[in-house]
This record gives C-alpha cells, sequence and structure tokens, in this order.
C-alpha cells in the first residue's frame, strides 16, 4: 500500500465511546468505521507514533455522564507514554485539556484524525489544530456521525454520510481528505526519532548527517 499522503506522527481518536458506536443507538454503519479506526491505531503503535484517545464528559443523564456504561472507550487502549486517554467536555479537544502542551512536548507536526462525531468534535477538534499549525489528515471512512431528523419547512432528513461529507468540507482547504483509513501513514516524533540516534550521531552537524531513509 503506498499513502497518499505523507506520514503523520500522531493519531487522535474522537469520542470512540460505547454509547456512540454500540447498541441500537450507534451510529450508522459502526461495525464498518469501528474496523477503520482499529486499523488506523494498530498501525500508529506500530509506528512508535503518538496516539490519544479523547473520551467526553457528558452532563448528568447523558448517555456519556461520566462513568455511565455508554461513557466507556470502546476500543482497548494500551496506556503507556505513547498512548494516553484525554478527557474532555468540550467538544473541541483541546479546550480546557492538556492536549495541545502533549503535542508540542513530543514535537509533533502532523496529525491524524478520526472518530465521532463528524461535524461536533472531530470538525472542531480537527479545525483548532489547523488553526494552530498542525497538518491534519482527516480519512474519510474512518468518521461518522447521525442522521439529522427531518424539520418540517425546512429539510427532509439528512443522511448520515451526507452530513460526514459536509464536515469534512467545511473545514476549508487546508484539511487533507484521504479516502480511505489504509492511505494514512504513521511515524515516529521528530523528537522521539532525533533521542535515538546516537551521542555521536547527535555531534554530527546537520548538513553532514546521512539523508534519513
Amino acid at each position: 500500500m503506498t499513502a497518499l499522503a505523507p506520514p503523520t506522527q500522531a493519531l487522535i481518536v474522537v469520542d470512540v465511546q460505547s454509547a456512540f458506536v454500540s447498541g441500537p443507538a450507534a451510529v450508522p454503519d459502526a461495525p464498518r468505521v469501528l474496523g477503520r479506526i482499529e486499523d488506523l491505531t494498530a498501525r500508529a503503535r506500530t509506528a512508535g507514533a503518538l496516539v490519544v484517545h479523547l473520551q467526553n464528559d457528558g452532563p448528568a443523564g447523558a448517555a456519556d455522564e461520566p462513568m455511565a456504561p455508554g461513557w466507556e472507550l470502546y476500543l482497548p487502549v494500551r496506556e503507556n507514554q505513547r498512548e494516553v486517554v484525554i478527557r474532555k467536555s468540550e467538544d473541541d479537544g483541546f479546550e480546557d485539556t492538556h492536549l495541545g502542551e502533549l503535542l508540542i512536548g513530543m514535537g509533533i507536526q502532523a496529525l491524524a484524525v478520526c472518530g465521532v462525531m463528524s461535524e461536533m468534535c472531530v470538525s472542531a477538534t480537527a479545525r483548532t489544530a489547523l488553526a494552530l499549525g498542525y497538518r491534519v489528515v482527516l480519512p474519510h471512512d474512518a468518521h461518522a456521525t447521525y442522521d439529522i431528523p427531518a424539520a418540517a419547512g425546512i429539510s427532509d432528513v439528512v443522511p448520515a454520510a451526507m452530513v460526514s461529507r459536509v464536515a469534512e468540507w467545511a473545514l476549508g482547504d487546508e484539511v487533507e481528505i484521504v479516502p480511505h483509513a489504509a492511505d494514512v501513514a504513521f511515524e515516529r516524533p521528530a523528537r522521539e526519532r532525533a533521542a535515538s540516534l546516537s551521542p555521536i550521531h547527535q555531534q554530527i552537524p546537520p548538513e553532514q548527517q546521512p539523508a534519513q531513509r
């Protein structure tokens, strides 16, 4: 497989919680979306990229209220220095969290975003990442949302697939939308790559160091 975009150093998995991806209230085609997200996560881990699982803390009585069954992350997490869970209470994963500091600390320059909901938390998090100067890759088949119900005098039901596509379009020209999760490649963050160099290699001036392959 040849990636359509240069590698990213981080994967942001947005709100893949039981309430949204399992049971009768799951987003349409949840198994397909979960399969793509599992593939992204596995390949990010193998490459040594940063994996961030965002977990939304919903209000009292909501399906994602903290500690309610629907609040739990649906996919397994392997917490370590390269895989973390960040709880949030707003759509934007950067708002009132340490996500921004984490990305800066690890020298992240490019990230991929996946999860739910396309027009809400996925979009808000991707938009802030773009505003902060990150290269943002959004795989089309790895984010999802619900149908928009019909509204009298306004519109018929808007299918979920259309809502997701409009959410992508609304992010503008800077976001890199790729057709498939398989089109996304990963690599270790730059600072970790530099730290892995031998002391002798680190002493060589950058212009004299061999090209990285």
